[in-house]
């Protein structure tokens, strides 16, 4: 199934506690149970002021129906063609 990368503008994202963020997981989580297994939260990056989130899904479209269930921003979803690292390089 294709992975993508989310990209979630989250002004002062940075700065959420461990309390809003758990809350935020969970919406998340509950969402996709919600959804079935169609789709899959890998992991998200917090920097100052966005999220950026890996998730495994069949389509775009269910990233996004995923992000309007949650509430959630997704100002750029992008599907990733490789994956490269240092070994790669070998």
């Amino acid at each position: 199934m294709p992975k993508f990368v989310i990209e979630r503008e989250i002004p002062g994202a940075g700065k959420l506690s461990a309390q809003e963020l758990n809350a935020v997981s969970q919406k998340s989580c509950s969402v996709l149970q919600g959804m079935g297994q169609q789709i899959q939260w890998l992991q998200s990056y917090v920097t100052d002021d966005k999220l950026y989130c890996v998730y495994i899904a069949p389509n775009e479209e269910a990233v996004r129906e995923h992000a309007r269930q949650g509430g959630f921003p997704a100002n750029r979803v992008s599907q990733v063609r490789s994956t490269i690292d240092p070994t790669t390089a070998e």
